[in-house]
């Protein structure tokens, strides 16, 4: 049975399963770091307020990621919902479904990838 843009039911439900799994994954992640950077000492002598500068900065990055990775989750969750999931962004072909399962958030076949990575190349040169 085709579904969403031919692919089948079955790999949409596989990849919708996955993507949730990694959403609930990283918000257990900020979750964990929020609760590891509470626990640091704010006072202390010098070093340990090093110590502490550098794990907010690194927790701040950590969030940024994780952030862009959650949204990019969230957008093949609504694609799932819209019907445009697995649908190459570049190529508007149906996305290979090994590269669905390695990746489901992803928005580009290989192909689609390959002339994205072409073109930032050759506008990042200008």
């Amino acid at each position: 049975m085709a579904g969403i843009a031919g692919i089948s039911q079955k790999l949409i439900a596989e990849c919708k399963q996955r993507l949730m799994q990694n959403k609930t994954d990283l918000l257990n992640r900020v979750r964990e770091a929020k609760h590891q950077l509470d626990g640091l000492e704010t006072g202390g002598d010098e070093a340990d307020q090093t110590v502490r500068v550098l794990a907010e900065q690194e927790f701040v990055n950590m969030q940024d990621r994780l952030r862009n990775q959650l949204m990019e989750i969230e957008s093949a969750l609504a694609r799932i919902e819209n019907g445009t999931f697995g649908l190459c962004e570049e190529t508007e072909e149906v996305i290979e479904p090994e590269r669905l399962r390695a990746i489901p958030w992803t928005r580009l076949s290989i192909e689609g990838a390959e002339i994205r990575e072409s073109m930032n190349k050759r506008y990042a040169r200008g």
